[in-house]
């Protein structure tokens, strides 16, 4: 069986806004048609040990990684919520086979992936800038935009994989 979704279509002749806001949302969507239909001990079920892996595991992480860009981009507060200096991948460490961790953790991810967009389309243009202090470097609105494509087109391909090895469906 082979997954195919009711996935947005990219943009075939559009603005590099456009552009780059469809691809990530096409990816987003993706992630979410790899996890559709499983159990909750399905979607916490573990990669190959001693990886921690998931598809839980890798909605967590994504709306860690969503809240970590467009929040700082905003200049908003990006305190992690399942990671921390004990446990730098609680993303994925902390998940657990239960209908209320997976309720948490696509809320999270939707929260985060809705309030990203507000203020991708709040912001003047392309060109603007989060300067990050901690590794003295700066991104612009479309490196983290790009960077977020990449992100989740990598994640999405683990997410096909996982996807398989729990039921032996693939994506299209």
């Amino acid at each position: 069986m082979t997954l195919a979704g009711n996935r947005p279509h990219t943009p075939k002749q559009a603005g590099e806004r456009e552009t780059l806001t469809g691809f990530l949302d096409h990816y987003r969507a993706t992630l979410a048609l790899k996890c559709e239909g499983l159990t909750p001990e399905q979607l916490a079920e573990r990669a190959v040990p001693p990886s921690s892996l998931s598809l839980l595991g890798l909605v967590r992480h994504m709306g860690e990684v969503e809240k970590g860009w467009f929040r700082a981009f905003a200049g908003e507060p990006t305190e992690w919520r399942y990671s921390t200096d004990d446990d730098p991948d609680g993303d994925f460490d902390g998940t657990v086979g239960t209908q209320e961790c997976v309720d948490d953790a696509f809320a999270y991810w939707q929260g985060e992936v809705g309030h990203a967009r507000e203020i991708v389309a709040g912001a003047r243009d392309l060109d603007e800038t989060l300067y990050r202090e901690r590794s003295d470097t700066t991104h612009s609105l479309r490196w983290i935009l790009v960077h977020m494509i990449e992100e989740y087109a990598r994640h999405c391909g683990h997410a096909d994989l996982l996807r398989e090895r729990i039921d032996g469906v693939t994506g299209d």
